[in-house]
This record gives C-alpha cells, sequence and structure tokens, in this order.
C-alpha cells in the first residue's frame, strides 16, 4: 500500500528501528518498519508494509554481506508498491576502502557497489565515507544524486560537551584525516598537527610525527573517520604517550571495532573513545538524526 497521509515516508529493516525513527521523527514523517525473515537455506524473505511516492530508505551497511541483498529486495518491494523516488539514507557505507585492484585478479568493490545499489535507488545519502583516492562521492556514484554529510559539527559538538580547555590539541593520525581534522579544529577552535603513516599490512601501520605541535601535559583528541582493525589508532596512541600526552580521546565517526580492541586501545592509553551512532556501538555518543534531517531537508523536496 501507499503511506496515505504523506508523500514521503522513512522505510527501515527492523533492527535500524530506533534510529529510523529519530530521523522520522526530526523530519515529522510517519517511519514504516520493514518485514524480515530467513528460509531454512538463508534466503531473505521480505514485505514492504508501505511506501510512499518519495520513500526515504534508511539503512547503514555495517556487516555488508548479510544486508545488502535484503536491501536490494526491499528497494524492488517499494517500487511494486508505489515509490517514484528511493532516497538511501546509509549512514555507514561499506567497500568504499578499495578504490583500485592493488593486485592482478582483485575486484574495486569501490565501483562495484555503486553499480549495485545505482541500479535500485535514485538518491544516497552518505556520512564520512572511507574513500582515499576519488575526489569526491559523486565520481564514485556518477549515476544517481548521492551526497555527503559532514559530521565535523557532532564532532565539535563532543569536544563542547567537555568544556573550555585551553590545554587540548587535536591530532589526525593520518595524512587521510587531514580535513575532517581541519574542520573539527576550525569549530572548536583548538590547535591540530595530523601524524604521518605508512601502511604495513591490513593490522600493521607504521606512525611518525614531527612535534611542530607539541603534545606533552596537554589533553589530545584523536580524530579518525573509523575505528575497524584499529591499528591506526593503537600505534598513533603508544606514540603520543610516548610524547608524555596527559590524557588521550579518540572522537570517530563509525565504530566497527570489537571489544577486544576496546581493550587493546584502552590498554595503549586511551582514555576514551566516542562515536556517532551510524553503526550500533557500546562506544556510540551522539545521534546523527538531525544531521541526517538537515541534509534531507536542503536535498530533497519533500
Amino acid at each position: 500500500m501507499i503511506a496515505s497521509n504523506n508523500s514521503a515516508i522513512v522505510v527501515a529493516p527492523p533492527d535500524e528501528r530506533a534510529p529510523a525513527h529519530r530521523l522520522g521523527e526530526a523530519l515529522g514523517l510517519e517511519t514504516s518498519i520493514l518485514e524480515l525473515a530467513s528460509f531454512p537455506d538463508g534466503e531473505t524473505k521480505i514485505r514492504a508494509p508501505a511506501a510512499a511516492e518519495t520513500t526515504l530508505l534508511y539503512w547503514s551497511l555495517d556487516q555488508p554481506n548479510k544486508k545488502i541483498m535484503p536491501l536490494v529486495l526491499a528497494a524492488s518491494a517499494l517500487r511494486d508498491i508505489g515509490a517514484k523516488r528511493i532516497i538511501l539514507i546509509v549512514p555507514y557505507l561499506c567497500y568504499m576502502r578499495q578504490d583500485k585492484a592493488f593486485r592482478k585478479g582483485e575486484p574495486v568493490s569501490q565501483r562495484v557497489l555503486a553499480r549495485i545499489l545505482s541500479q535500485w535507488v535514485d538518491h544516497l545519502i552518505t556520512v564520512e565515507p572511507h574513500i582515499h583516492r576519488a575526489p569526491d562521492l559523486t565520481s564514485i556514484f556518477d549515476k544517481i544524486d548521492a551526497t555527503n554529510v559532514s559530521a565535523a559539527p557532532l564532532l565539535s559538538s563532543l569536544i563542547e560537551d567537555d568544556g573550555a580547555n585551553a590545554n587540548a590539541a587535536l591530532i589526525g593520525p593520518d595524512t587521510e584525516s587531514f580535513a575532517w581534522t581541519e574542520t573539527v579544529a576550525a569549530q572548536s577552535g583548538l590547535p591540530f598537527a595530523v601524524m604521518s603513516k605508512v601502511r604495513l599490512g591490513d593490522h600493521k601501520v607504521d606512525i611518525s610525527y614531527d612535534d611542530k605541535l607539541s603534545v606533552e601535559g596537554k589533553k589530545i583528541y584523536l580524530i579518525d573517520d573509523l575505528i575497524s582493525s584499529g591499528g591506526t589508532l593503537l600505534t598513533a596512541a603508544a606514540l603520543l604517550r610516548e610524547r608524555a600526552a596527559a590524557q588521550i580521546e579518540a572522537l570517530v565517526v563509525h565504530a566497527l571495532c570489537d571489544a577486544s580492541m576496546l581493550d587493546a586501545l584502552e590498554s595503549r592509553g586511551v582514555d576514551r573513545i566516542r562515536s556517532l551512532d551510524t553503526a550500533p556501538h557500546p562506544t556510540n555518543a551522539r545521534y546523527i538524526a538531525p544531521l541526517l534531517a538537515e541534509t534531507v531537508r536542503s536535498e530533497i523536496k519533500l
């Protein structure tokens, strides 16, 4: 059926119920939860109870291998019951790391995912995708509209929660973190610097720091977009402790690591880790719904 009281609706799978409701409330829209079940062989059975002419499909893609096919089935079902325009709200966008074939025989997963999603949705909205060499999100999703939402205001608000601290500084753990570290620093009014990183493998990195900004005796906020394997933050934190940082906190957009990595970070001297709820995690400290709602209102005519 088509939702009768609005020209737009938020739709989500059951495990995205809470963040989807927050987005719906922020936009003043009804939220509909998909019905999902599994056959004995693992295939997904799905039913979409409602759609609208403009349907906002909320579906973060952490743990992507079990989520991508159900997402495609949901998008197809929504089209079948009347969705004319599907806006995919995907707070964490998976498979963005591999933007080229580093060895013969490897797929460019970034490109593959773009082809899949572009067949089923009209507009994609995500938060700080983990892209390196691509100039922007639209160069990857060149067949549909695509919007990258900056998380800098929310990371800055976490620093504001701590109160004024003239003895604090921001450090990015590698040059890839420069852009968002600089932006958060500008919004928080704190000095910043970035480290240099050489990746030695999937879980091992070498990090150096030129000490142009002294960290001795300071409260340091490590700013990064992602904790996954945790190798970068582990090495960066150890180096900061060697440089006599008084306190270290990590502020990240996407927290994907497990409990053992949180324990390892604590053992390396990271006093606290806070993240946004782009993926459910014990470190979640700020909801992204208001930021997403602001983006939807500016980008989408509802």
